[in-house]
């Protein structure tokens, strides 16, 4: 199973240092031709795009989460456990269901083709997990960090940003991380909402230059691909800590 797996990555690597890559999976003629026409050719906008977009929106999406995961966590209101499996509902529902009437509401709010309404949509995508994420660290942080503050005179508001959010920076880089990971690899949003090519991701370059020609040129598109995968492997290998704090916490009490 393993190889079976890892056949493709294989593949991917090896065809992207090729000066003959072809389809089939073969011993490389060893070069870095590829990679050049990459950074001289319009794929390095795109990667430019898939930079702002998934940046953008995990930022947005973060932030708003964090906010909306401390007022699930701290306070008690009617419909709270309503609303809170209703956020979650979001992102059960299938995107490739609700692509169509958010289309037409990105239009009228003429948001499309732009950087803002990608930006918006994504975070809105993936706030509800993160929503749940961020509720479930907060939870396990003690109130009585924030009376402490409480006591010296600090806001709600000031608590939160002083206090629990330091406390919290596990559960705000795993949160991140899995943002910024389902917004990047994203391909339906941006093709729906995006007719602009100079704005689009990366996730549509490698397919527009997948199906957009009769001769495909492997190399290049190989050597695409690895790059496409380098920002999500960095961030993870830089949040890796925090992710594996997030996960443990919880877990012992006291």
């Amino acid at each position: 199973l393993f190889i079976f797996c890892a056949v493709p990555f294989l593949w991917l690597f090896l065809s992207s240092f090729d000066a003959h890559a072809t389809v089939y999976l073969q011993t490389p003629k060893w070069t870095l031709g590829n990679f050049v026409d990459f950074w001289t050719g319009p794929t390095l906008r795109d990667l430019f795009n898939s930079l702002i977009i998934a940046g953008g929106g995990t930022l947005l999406c973060v932030t708003a989460a964090s906010i909306a995961g401390y007022a699930f966590a701290r306070f008690r209101f009617f419909g709270r456990r309503v609303l809170l499996f209703g956020i979650l509902l979001i992102r059960v529902i299938p995107q490739t269901a609700t692509i169509a009437p958010l289309y037409e509401i990105v239009l009228h709010l003429r948001l499309n083709n732009s950087y803002l309404g990608i930006i918006l949509v994504e975070a809105a995508f993936n706030v509800p997990l993160v929503i749940w994420l961020m509720k479930g660290y907060i939870d396990a942080i003690p109130t009585e960090l924030e009376e402490a503050a409480w006591v010296d005179g600090a806001s709600r508001f000031q608590g939160l940003r002083r206090v629990v959010l330091p406390v919290a920076t596990p559960g705000l880089g795993a949160s991140a991380l899995f943002a910024f990971i389902l917004i990047w690899g994203d391909f339906l949003t941006p093709l729906v909402l995006l007719q602009d090519q100079n704005l689009y991701p990366l996730s549509v370059g490698l397919f527009q230059a997948y199906i957009g020609n009769y001769l495909v040129e492997w190399g290049l598109l190989t050597a695409t691909a690895v790059v496409y995968t380098l920002p999500a492997v960095g961030l993870y290998v830089l949040m890796r800590r925090h992710l594996l704090v997030a996960s443990l916490a919880g877990a012992v009490k006291g």
